[in-house]
């Protein structure tokens, strides 16, 4: 079986936005989704989003390791990026940074601690982050804004209780 993986634009001091998603949150439905040839990437991540914003598969990105995931994230700072905006929904993460090393090295330094650290505390073993993630170039300072609206508001479309606890934005704290 030939496996496609998505190509990843990489740029050292571009704007990136970034989506990753728990294990256990994809499903047939998801697979099949992303591999409906009619849907550009957009149209198809956009529907990814939206069915994962309201399913209970691999949500376990939920109180206390909330803070854990944030508290990381932030630890990468300045070396590996600059952290624009998180949110941090049950099943996965959208992140909004500005690169300042190899994408793939950044998300290894994302994934591979946090995945340790989340196993551990959940007593669990095996794969916890789907295998690769979604970026997007941040093009202008309108793309800019679009997807730094996207992020800051995902909780709060989804109707989570803890929504403030989900977001971070360097122009909101």
């Amino acid at each position: 079986m030939i496996r496609k993986t998505l190509h990843h634009y990489n740029e050292i001091e571009s704007y990136q936005f970034i989506t990753f998603r728990t294990w256990d949150s994809i499903d047939p439905y998801l697979h099949k989704i992303s591999k409906t040839p009619r849907l550009s990437v957009s149209e198809r991540q956009m529907k990814i989003d939206e069915y994962c914003d309201n399913s209970t598969l691999g949500c376990y990105l939920n109180n206390a390791i909330i803070d854990i995931i944030l508290t990381h994230i932030k630890s990468l700072e300045p070396g590996y990026y600059q952290l624009i905006a998180i949110s941090i929904m049950p099943n996965h993460i959208h992140l909004l940074i500005k690169q300042k090393k190899d994408l793939k090295v950044v998300m290894q330094q994302i994934k591979g601690s946090l995945a340790f650290k989340i196993n551990k505390l959940l007593s669990r073993k095996g794969h916890f982050w789907e295998k690769s993630y979604f970026d997007k170039a941040i093009r202008d300072e309108k793309h800019f804004n679009i997807f730094y609206k996207y992020i800051e508001n995902n909780a709060i479309k989804a109707n989570l209780a803890d929504k403030d606890s989900r977001f971070y934005g360097i122009y909101n704290n």
